[in-house]
């Protein structure tokens, strides 16, 4: 299987080309290769590519940001996705799309099913909303990933801003009132090639197995980082309400994703998050 990835320098573009085993060949492309809102660019891109499947990991994730970058981000979470989708129809070639848990909103309080209505409350949810449907318009037999909390031992993510900050601060606040999964990008992109091989198409959900709050997800990183000697000591980690820290764009406060047919497919759960934490500080700590 060769695949052609977008999004190729960011956390699961990276993942993708580290687990990428026998039968697999990986083409990653990113900036300055290919830039993700020139639509001319993609379609000559994947025209050009003797690739069987298209992995798009391209996004516009600054949740924050996106509130005042709207066009930005719906060119590359909504736009760019559809562009793909239609050339990879027009080539014949498998498409997956990843996606997001930030898709859904409120009103939930158990997992959130593949076929859920939507419901986005910020600018990051809508655009990647905007995506799914493009690509669905395009390509029916495309492959949906919903994600959620991305992280890995490089890039822009939680646990590399929290290692930042427990190094500088003896006290964080930190809000307790959202729940989700964190997901190791690690284990995302086995995930990918395992649903490609499968020849799995339609809406799936996956991130590592459990939930917790960010308040619990920040005192497993300071718990786990002590135990290696990568940080010298526990911060005192306070919870707080989403009130107490407001940001541009609102985020739902339970987005855990139901996982159930993913794990059909899988043939199992993922491992838990902590069991996939305790691995990436670990790695972090390697890396220095």
């Amino acid at each position: 299987m060769k695949a052609l990835v977008f999004g190729g320098a960011g956390q699961l573009g990276r993942a993708l080309q580290a687990k990428a085993g026998d039968g697999w060949t990986i083409e990653a492309v990113d900036l300055p290769e290919c830039d993700i809102t020139d639509e001319g660019a993609i379609k000559a891109m994947i025209a050009r590519s003797d690739c069987d499947i298209v992995i798009n990991a391209a996004a516009h994730t600054a949740v924050d940001r996106a509130e005042s970058e709207r066009e930005l981000a719906q060119k590359i979470n909504g736009d760019a996705p559809g562009w793909i989708a239609q050339q990879c129809a027009a080539s014949s070639k498998a498409l997956v799309h990843i996606s997001t848990d930030f898709v859904f909103g409120e009103g939930h309080d158990e997992p959130i099913k593949p076929n859920a209505q939507p419901s986005p409350l910020s600018v990051y949810g809508a655009t990647k909303l905007a995506g799914e449907l493009a690509v669905q318009g395009a390509l029916p037999d495309v492959l949906i990933i919903r994600t959620s909390r991305v992280y890995a031992a490089k890039g822009a993510n939680f646990v590399l801003a929290m290692l930042r900050l427990m190094a500088k601060q003896d006290e964080l606040g930190m809000v307790a009132d959202q729940i989700g999964s964190p997901t190791a990008a690690g284990d995302l992109a086995d995930a990918v090639i395992r649903f490609a091989d499968a020849g799995a198409t339609g809406i799936y959900h996956f991130t590592n197995d459990g939930m917790c709050s960010w308040h619990e997800f920040a005192i497993a990183i300071a718990e786990e980082s002590v135990a290696v000697g990568l940080l010298e000591k526990y911060p005192i980690i306070t919870a707080v309400p989403t009130s107490s820290y407001p940001t541009p764009a609102r985020r739902p406060a339970y987005s855990v994703l139901d996982k159930q047919t993913a794990w059909g497919i899988l043939g199992g759960p993922a491992r838990h998050w902590r069991d996939a934490l305790s691995e990436t500080i670990l790695e972090i700590q390697e890396n220095g």
